[in-house]
């Protein structure tokens, strides 16, 4: 059924076109000018809220705190949305979620639609929804999201969308189906639904710092999360409560975590890079086998470098951020441009506080806002399919670290044409035959 959006006056919802699909074919967006009749880039304007419609039933696959956190951001974009199934593999993550539910949303999630298990992914998507959101490890993620365009479900998915590049490429393939089938999808790389970055990318898209000639992304923080592994506990059930350190079922940080900078220099950049440089290393990490840093040269066909950097230690210098530099001037991507003098050039406009004061944010969260994009493109019939967007940079992503596991120049096409499939291939509680040691450049396979 097609509505149209409400309250939006002369303004558009319209898709990002000059990444591939940012918003889909949402539309076009550009504005002509008066006086000398050249086409300028128009950046989307979304949304406060997803218009109304028939009920919109979602089931979540990945009870976690992500996976949580995606249902809430699920039920604040619009009216009429229910969450009715949940999936997990633990009993104790479906227990909180419920819990949550109850106590901020006044939802019950009956005992019947609660699966526990391996298998709980296809059970929420055959428990008849329409929307499923897909927040479990990353490893799992191909083959729930090629089920759920399998059983013609809309679906939200967490990055990274896999963490190898077989996982990748299904990724690729099942999201050409969701294409044909027009199911929309939207993925968390939040940033593309965030209005300062949309902004930020319309003013550079439009020639404020001139040519692009190179990118720096950085996600440099303190250690994050970590469970060590207790009395009873099977190999599996100590790696799936400690999934973020192994890089069978996390990719490691540069692919779980810092994907959204790499992202966003392919967004701006409008191309992904073909090569890539690296090196990386493990000091502190006290469980898992991953790295605690990586730093890469990426390298584009055009003669273009982007250089990454990703670290997770206590104790350390902090920045998370990407920086875009043009022949005329640069900018953070976020909010701010400046000229080669150190001169601000342009700001972001963040709106007013209660205090009459600019807020240092958004008018809507973007963990909302991917969910009000989402739910709006399916009661406005307008499409929307982030997938090829997502699968670049997570290809990208995995380059860098097969680069700085093994100390080679890698390249974009040894990555689509590789064979390599991390984790085992049958899962159930028991033994878990995967390399425990952290990789040595010069040494370790990929």
């Amino acid at each position: 059924m097609k509505r149209k959006l409400k309250n939006l006056s002369r303004r558009k919802f319209i898709g990002n076109i000059s990444a591939i699909s940012v918003l889909g074919s949402i539309g076009i967006g550009a504005v002509v000018s008066s006086c000398n009749r050249r086409v300028k880039y128009q950046a989307p304007v979304f949304p406060d809220e997803a218009p109304d419609g028939p009920v919109l039933k979602a089931g979540l696959v990945g009870c976690g705190s992500r996976g949580t956190g995606a249902v809430v951001n699920y039920l604040n974009s619009g009216p009429n949305l229910e969450i009715t199934a949940l999936g997990d593999v633990f009993q104790h993550r479906l227990d909180s979620c419920r819990e949550e539910l109850k106590e901020r949303f006044d939802v019950d999630i009956p005992d019947e639609k609660c699966f526990k298990g391996f298998d709980s992914y296809q059970k929420v998507i055959d428990s008849g929804i329409d929307v499923v959101l897909l927040c479990e490890p990353p490893h799992f993620r191909p083959r729930s999201f090629e089920y759920a365009v399998q059983k013609r479900k809309h679906i939200f998915a967490e990055k990274p969308m896999g963490v190898d590049p077989v996982g990748v490429r299904s990724i690729m393939a099942s999201g050409k189906m969701a294409e044909s089938a027009g199911l929309n999808v939207v993925v968390g790389t939040q940033r593309r639904h965030q209005r300062d970055y949309v902004k930020t990318f319309e003013m550079v898209k439009n020639g404020i710092i001139g040519d692009i000639i190179s990118a720096n992304a950085y996600w440099n923080q303190s250690t994050l999360w970590f469970t060590r592994r207790q009395e009873g506990w099977c190999d599996m059930e100590a790696m799936l409560h400690d999934w973020y350190n192994w890089h069978w079922l996390s990719g490691d940080h540069i692919v779980e975590q810092h994907i959204h900078n790499i992202d966003v220099a392919n967004w701006f950049l409008e191309k992904y890079p073909v090569k890539a440089v690296g090196f990386g290393g493990r000091h502190r990490r006290p469980t898992g086998n991953q790295n605690d840093f990586f730093s890469v040269d990426f390298s584009y066909d055009d003669g273009r470098h982007m250089h990454s950097m990703c670290r997770q230690i206590d104790g350390c210098a902090n920045n998370v951020s990407e920086l875009i530099f043009g022949t005329k001037g640069y900018t953070n991507a976020r909010n701010q441009i400046w000229d080669y003098k150190g001169n601000l050039i342009w700001e972001y406009q963040y709106p007013l506080g209660e205090d009459g004061q600019p807020m240092n944010r958004v008018a809507i969260s973007p963990y909302d806002q991917e969910h009000i994009n989402l739910v709006t493109a399916i009661r406005t019939d307008n499409y929307i399919n982030e997938t090829q967007n997502i699968c670049e940079a997570n290809m990208v992503a995995i380059m860098g670290r097969v680069s700085a596991y093994t100390g080679r120049e890698v390249s974009w096409e040894e990555m689509m044409n590789s064979d390599m499939r991390l984790g085992p291939t049958t899962y159930e509680m028991g033994p878990v035959d995967v390399p425990r040691v952290p990789p040595v450049p010069g040494t370790s396979p990929a």
